[in-house]
């Protein structure tokens, strides 16, 4: 490495430590800690430890003013991460689904686009129905997903702003760093490129 590499290199990381330290603190941070150690061991014990893969999805905004009103949005639906959290349940790993709040759900692209009380009924006793035009759809997206969650496949974990997608990655990495090779990014978020300190 030449000496402007390293200097670029020192960049990166005092760049990164600046932003680390001037970011607003992750709410529920020690939580989302909890939820990763719990997630991480459930997928580690065992003779040969399964795969483990982050998936992120959808945009990130970044806040204008301290006490946001205004913001500048990164739009995605978040079709990509949320299929692509499917097929890697689907192979055997396990996934940490980090994903933009209201934006695409895995085992939930195929449900109707339509509002969520246009696509069920209520009966004469007031039970909640699902009308036989969507009714085998919907049986299939809650079997996966129970499916994957159940067996400890599948930990979500929501995001809105820069700051918290950053801080929600760092802790994922820090995580997952136990499962060395058999740990993966796969980052599919829209992630703005720059933000306001």
């Amino acid at each position: 490495m030449d000496s402007t590499e390293a200097s670029m290199n020192e960049m990166d990381r005092s760049g990164a430590k600046s932003f680390f330290q001037t970011a607003p603190p992750l709410k529920n941070g020690h939580l989302i800690s909890e939820k990763l150690k719990d997630f991480v061991r459930r997928n580690s014990e065992g003779v040969a430890p399964r795969g483990i893969v982050c998936v992120t999805s959808g945009g990130t905004t970044v806040p204008l003013e301290q006490r946001c009103v205004r913001y500048i949005d990164n739009f995605s639906s978040g079709h990509r991460g949320a299929a692509s959290t499917e097929y890697f349940v689907k192979a055997g790993y396990a996934v940490i689904f980090v994903h933009r709040r209201g934006s695409y759900q895995p085992y939930c692209r195929y449900l109707p686009e339509d509002s969520f009380l246009d696509f069920v009924q209520l009966d004469e006793e007031s039970n909640i129905q699902v009308p036989d035009a969507h009714a085998a759809i919907v049986r299939k997206a809650i079997r996966e997903y129970q499916k994957a969650v159940g067996e400890g496949l599948l930990l979500k974990l929501p995001f809105t702003t820069i700051f918290e997608y950053l801080q929600i990655l760092q802790l994922v990495a820090t995580s997952i760093n136990c499962f060395g090779c058999h740990s993966m990014f796969y980052l599919a978020a829209v992630v703005s490129d720059f933000y306001v300190p």
